[in-house]
């Protein structure tokens, strides 16, 4: 492998034929590689070989240290499976692409370096970096490029994207790459190699954003149930607005913004029950009363979904008490002096009175819902 002034000099005098639009379009950021003809530079900044690059690439056997590392890579297992281990495979799929065009610049000996540097650091623990090196056979280009890169890599979303630190890694590489192209004044393949990545930068933004934590609804401050105990909400023996109190319209008006609060309440179903003391008659007027006057409150306060007022009388008790000290047992069947509000919640239905029954194996307490006492 011979790596001459002679055949630097060549490269650059036939770049002078080359298009110069496409020489301008990759932004090639060294000078040196936009000179052309026989004015080109042949010196170490223009990229001619050394000593120093001899003694660290020049005895490798490219054949046997890409199979070497390749191996290496693959017996990692999981652990290659991040941003470090993608970029190895990255560099050794350049430099198997380079070794097989027959590149003789030092580009592939340079690209295994790379590979096997990220290999040993993902076998060891040690000496990762996401930094990208400055190799003597490429040339930087497309800063505006680099600068997409380094944007998705300062996402906090980066390091748990494994899709988009794969495809970011390959494109870090690609553009290395290309860098060693245009190094080589082969503008035309350099770019072809740039538009790849070009194409691809939507892709990267696409697996980051597929990695971004969906955005949960915050949950309705309106349950599917609401129990308001009637002693705490109506004076005794009343279910009007006038004998409505204090604390019964602090909780209705707390509903009222909640609801104005929630946009997917789509109906509410108000049912009022009492206790089995009394006649059936009174009980079921007295239920509905106190049915419609929260539907009212609640329209009053500017509620607009739809909403159903109905009295239950002494239907569907939550306890059975058979205390024979009267007091005892009004204080007994507290429970069931309530009015109970269903609501509907977008396209679900409120459950069916049955499955409400069917629900209640403990009576509530009352730090779990809006208190009232009845008659």
């Amino acid at each position: 492998m011979k790596y001459s002034l002679i055949a630097i000099a060549l490269a650059a005098m036939l770049a002078g034929c080359s298009s110069s639009a496409t020489r301008d379009k990759l932004q090639i950021q060294d000078p040196t590689v936009l000179q052309t003809g026989f004015n080109a530079t042949q010196s170490q900044a223009a990229g001619a070989v050394t000593p120093a690059w001899i003694a660290t690439y020049g005895g490798a056997k490219n054949g046997a240290m890409l199979k070497d590392v390749q191996t290496r890579l693959n017996a990692l297992g999981d652990r290659k499976a991040n941003y470090f281990g993608d970029k190895a495979q990255c560099w050794l799929d350049a430099a198997h692409d380079e070794r097989a065009a027959h590149d003789g610049w030092g580009f592939v000996e340079e690209a295994l370096n790379q590979a096997n540097r990220l290999t040993t650091a993902l076998e060891t623990g040690q000496g990762l970096t996401a930094d990208n090196p400055d190799l003597r056979t490429a040339s930087i280009l497309r800063p505006d490029l680099w600068k997409q890169i380094l944007a998705v890599k300062s996402s906090p979303l980066f390091p748990q994207c494994q899709e988009a630190q794969r495809l970011t890694a390959c494109s870090e590489v690609e553009l290395v790459h290309a860098g060693h192209e245009a190094w080589t004044r082969d503008f035309d393949e350099s770019q072809r190699i740039v538009a790849g990545v070009e194409k691809g930068m939507p892709v990267v933004g696409a697996a980051l954003n597929a990695c971004t934590p969906p955005v949960t609804a915050a949950p309705s401050p309106i349950p599917q149930k609401m129990t308001l105990q009637a002693d705490a909400t109506f004076r005794f023996d009343r279910g009007d607005l006038a004998g409505m109190l204090p604390q019964g319209k602090a909780k209705l008006d707390q509903l009222v913004h909640d609801l104005k609060q929630a946009d997917d309440v789509t109906g509410i179903r108000i049912e009022g029950y009492t206790d089995r003391l009394g006649s059936d008659s009174y009980n079921r007027q007295l239920s509905t009363k106190r049915a419609e006057t929260v539907r009212r409150y609640l329209q009053s306060g500017g509620v607009k979904v739809p909403m159903s007022a109905q009295g239950r009388g002494k239907d569907d008790p939550v306890v059975q008490c058979n205390d024979r000290n009267r007091q005892a047992l009004i204080d007994c069947l507290a429970p069931n002096r309530r009015v109970e509000l269903e609501f509907t919640h977008g396209g679900t239905q409120a459950p069916a009175p049955s499955q409400v029954q069917s629900m209640r194996t403990t009576p509530r307490s009352k730090e779990a819902s809006f208190v009232e006492q009845d008659d």
